[in-house]
């Protein structure tokens, strides 16, 4: 509903990362002379969607982390080598692209057969 209230049209936005830029969710570019640099998320754009999007990840993260999760797991494999925030916006990024591909073909949600979690 959040998203339906705060959000464009999602025909504005030519791809899924577009979507997640906007929102704020990608890292920033600090590329310079063919080295690409990546840097902290920007933060732009629409900060409640962002949240909102970045509490659902972080309770998914915090209860995976409790039980463990299901073992090989993209979630599983990047809590084992990242820190728990850095993988909330990790998940929050693709939480944004499943929405951006769902609103954009006016599907409903499907779950995918290799779920995250």
């Amino acid at each position: 509903m959040a998203i339906a209230t705060f959000a464009p049209d999602m025909r504005e936005f030519r791809r899924a990362r577009d979507f997640s830029a906007w929102l704020g969710l990608v890292p920033r570019q600090h590329s310079s002379g063919g080295k690409q640099k990546l840097g902290r998320t920007s933060k732009m754009g629409q900060r409640d969607i962002r949240r909102l999007l970045i509490v659902g990840a972080m309770s998914v993260v915090h209860w995976r982390g409790r039980d463990g999760g299901r073992p090989g797991s993209w979630l599983s494999r990047m809590l084992a080598r990242k820190p728990r925030m850095l993988v909330a916006i990790a998940l929050a990024n693709k939480m944004a692209r499943m929405v951006w591909a769902m609103l954009s073909r006016n599907e409903d949600y499907r779950d995918p057969i290799g779920a995250v979690c």
